[in-house]
């Protein structure tokens, strides 16, 4: 089973949508990039796919992008499900790599499509991780995930959910 994302982390987006990649998050880039070594750089895959609606981008590792690609690949060539989701997924998407610095460079017209301008809010997605604009997240998803957790009674564990799968 491959590494996965857990953390999150606040960073300051430069005026050339550089940000900084939690080093953490690093670690987990470099094991899930088949082509890294010691002294490159690991790369990425940023998938935007419906973030105008979401709010947030999703970085894939090179494993789990190429994970989702075998999944496509194995839809009928030529069906209208496979040219769907080639276009959701392989159209929406920008390869990327963390440079030297533990940096991620995030193109003008993908910040723009979640707001993102001075900061960027990472958090972990197990396999993946999502960028944010922060005020984005804090006010969409915490109150969602707090609400979430308040219809539970105070003696049950949050971890028991995942005995009854996810919806």
């Amino acid at each position: 089973m491959a590494r996965v994302f857990r953390g999150r982390g606040r960073h300051k987006v430069d005026g050339k949508g550089r940000v900084s990649v939690p080093a953490p998050f690093r670690r987990v880039l470099e094991a899930g990039d088949p082509d890294w070594t010691e002294g490159l750089q690991p790369n990425l895959v940023l998938h935007w796919g419906i973030a105008r609606r979401k709010g947030f981008l999703e970085c894939y590792t090179m494993e789990a992008a190429a994970e989702v690609d075998a999944k496509i690949a194995a839809l009928p060539r030529g069906s209208k499900t496979r040219r769907d989701m080639e276009n959701y997924f392989n159209g929406q998407s920008h390869p990327a790599s963390v440079d030297e610095n533990g940096r991620l460079l995030i193109p003008q017209h993908i910040r723009d499509m979640i707001g993102l301008e001075d900061e960027a809010f990472f958090i972990a997605a197990h396999d993946t991780f999502h960028i944010w604009k922060p005020e984005t997240y804090e006010q969409e998803v915490e109150p969602q995930t707090e609400a979430m957790f308040d219809e539970l009674p105070d003696d049950v564990d949050p971890l028991t959910l995942l005995a009854g799968g996810a919806d």
